[in-house]
């Protein structure tokens, strides 16, 4: 039997860019098997179960089950339970794919790497050059332990060899992430989400926040909120809420502002397609995503990232993306500039094709052989 291609995916964002990777795998190699490793890092199924679904990911071969915790509490869950999942597989893996930035991400190449498995590293370089940023961690350790790096973006080129990566190493793949946008989007333009929610055609924003430096600071979420009641005098707002970002407004005494306010629709968090038809019908999209900043950009939708760093420039520097920082009080000059078609159109970007998992896909046959 032809020694197995483990795949990993552990939180919400991982499971975009594993289902083309797996779709292409098994476009371009049926005889290889390939083992799709979910370590439960995002277990429920509002940020879980339905992303499987919607996507046609196939269940899971081996669920680790590593639930909630602190960085380190999960990480080391992660790494023990992977490292014994290899120690216990039937087959020794030709190769370790990961993806991404989250915890598992990192967790599965250092137990991989330290027991002699090869890894790959999908979207690999990206960097914020915020340390503050446990994404920014993961990267780092990901990218320095891993075997083949696809990058999706030049800048990660630029940063590995910057960090001292042999380009012998590096490949340029493009982008995963829209391939599943590509992939999904009729699907997502038949829910007809907007009528669903009664909006008008393009007089809506999308809004999404989680990142800690926005929801952990009771001061920065209460400008935040602030910031979004003055929006919805103009917009419809569509704040789909992650359960973290969720409790942080509970606990601040915020929740009920949004609740109320007319001009607000607070929901729970949406399915990839319902997100990604609400966001390409949206005047502008308000977010701390990465993925969001990505398809946003494709889509040709002015983003307003609520963040004062990025790992992914090319959105800013071909795309529609704009880095707002920590002052709030640029959004509305440029909430003026997209109702009134001022904004910035972005441009095409290489390897934003729908066709990146094809080229991964065969970035990992060639290097990980059967042998």
């Amino acid at each position: 039997m032809a020694r197995p291609l483990v795949v990993v995916a552990g939180a919400r964002p991982n499971f975009m860019k594993v289902a083309p990777v797996l779709r292409a795998l098994a476009e371009r190699a049926p005889e290889v098997p390939r083992v799709l490793v979910h370590t439960g890092q995002h277990y429920d199924a509002g940020m879980s179960e339905v992303f499987f679904r919607e996507l046609g990911i196939p269940p899971p071969d081996v669920h680790l089950g590593v639930g909630s915790g602190s960085h380190g509490a999960q990480t080391a869950r992660v790494l023990e339970g992977f490292e014994r999942y290899l120690l216990d597989a039937p087959e020794r893996p030709r190769g370790v794919v990961v993806v991404g930035d989250v915890n598992s991400t990192m967790a599965c190449a250092l137990a991989s790497v330290k027991l002699g498995v090869p890894v790959a590293h999908v979207e690999a370089g990206l960097r914020s050059n915020d340390r503050a940023m446990p994404e920014e961690i993961n990267r780092l350790v990901t990218d320095a332990v891993s075997d083949l790096l696809l990058t999706s973006e030049p800048s990660g080129a630029e940063n590995l060899r910057r960090e001292g990566i042999p380009e012998a190493r590096v490949r340029f793949v493009g982008n995963v992430m829209i391939d599943t946008l590509v992939h999904e989007l009729r699907e997502a333009r038949a829910l007809s989400m907007g009528a669903r929610l009664g909006l008008a055609s393009g007089r809506h924003a999308l809004i999404t926040l989680h990142r800690p430096s926005n929801v952990d600071d009771p001061r920065r979420l209460a400008s935040l909120v602030a910031l979004l009641g003055a929006m919805a005098g103009r917009l419809t707002l569509v704040f789909p809420a992650h359960p973290r970002t969720r409790a942080a407004l509970a606990s601040g005494g915020l929740l009920a502002r949004l609740e109320c306010h007319p001009g607000v629709l607070l929901r729970e968090p949406l399915s990839y397609r319902e997100n990604l038809g609400l966001m390409e019908s949206a005047a502008v999209v308000l977010t701390d995503s990465g993925g969001i900043q990505e398809e946003s950009t494709f889509l040709g939708v002015p983003c307003l990232t609520l963040r004062a760093n990025t790992e992914r420039p090319v959105t800013v520097s071909q795309g529609t993306n704009t880095l707002v920082g920590e002052d709030l009080s640029r959004v509305p000059a440029l909430l003026e500039d997209v109702l009134a078609g001022r904004y910035k159109k972005g441009a095409a970007i290489e390897g934003w094709d729908g066709r990146a998992s094809v080229r991964v896909a065969d970035a990992l046959l060639m290097t990980f052989s059967a042998e």
